[in-house]
């Protein structure tokens, strides 16, 4: 069972595609209440996958995961879409406003309730008549954190969010799942990132061929001692 913190939990999970690659193996891991989790690592190394187990956009082949101490699998994925929230790397944004945008979250949220998540994210009030497509990439990317802050999410879930954004954007995010985390939520935040996982991280999670690695080739990873990884490109 998860620790009194852990709202997340991966327990020993495995997921092998029916061609019979396998794309992690025996992997745990826990989100905790006020704290990031980075899950770092190598391009192809899983972390994504991992990420996505945790709202159910992938289910695993073995081992379970569980939300507030509740087996997942049992759970309805709407309902478990709305205590464990996604953003992706890529802002993911619907032709219209930024409040047609938010609504597709909450059709029935008043203008209030808009402005007040927008104000979390760092965005004012004007925004919400802003044409999604006029939006830079740091600022879609906030209407995408906002979006799934409606909900109220216990966890959010963050597949490397910045790492389409510029240098100014991208510390930018990273103070806002900082912020975020103080209030009480749980992030987990995938990075190949070295500096940013360091910058972010009360937890760390690496990964390896699918594998999660011990403390001391984790710390190795941190100090740059991983030689011959490459970090860039999409991973799985």
């Amino acid at each position: 069972m998860p620790t009194a913190a852990a709202l997340l939990q991966f327990d020993a999970v495995g997921v092998r595609l029916d061609g019979g690659q396998v794309l992690l193996v025996d992997v745990t891991a826990e989100a905790v209440a006020g704290s990031i989790t980075v899950v770092a690592g190598p391009s192809g190394a899983g972390k994504s996958t991992l990420l996505r187990l945790g709202n159910r956009l992938e289910v695993p082949t073995s081992g379970r995961i569980l939300f507030e101490g509740v087996d997942t699998a049992t759970m309805d994925p709407c309902e478990l879409r709305r205590r464990v929230g996604m953003v992706f790397q890529q802002p993911v944004l619907f032709a219209g406003t930024v409040s047609d945008n938010l609504r597709v979250a909450d059709p029935a949220a008043s203008d209030g309730r808009l402005v007040t998540v927008l104000e979390q994210v760092g965005l004012p009030p004007e925004f919400l008549e802003r044409t999604a497509d006029d939006l830079s990439g740091g600022e879609g990317q906030r209407v995408c954190i906002a979006r799934a802050l409606l909900t109220e999410p216990r966890v959010l879930l963050m597949d490397e969010p910045t790492s389409a954004l510029d240098p100014t954007s991208r510390r930018a995010i990273e103070d806002l799942a900082l912020d975020l985390a103080e209030r009480g939520l749980a992030i987990m935040w995938v990075s190949h990132d070295h500096d940013q996982a360091e910058r972010l991280g009360d937890q760390l999670v690496v990964m390896r061929d699918g594998r999660r690695v011990g403390t001391d080739e984790a710390l190795a990873y941190l100090r740059d001692d991983l030689s011959g990884d490459d970090l860039s490109g999409d991973d799985q």
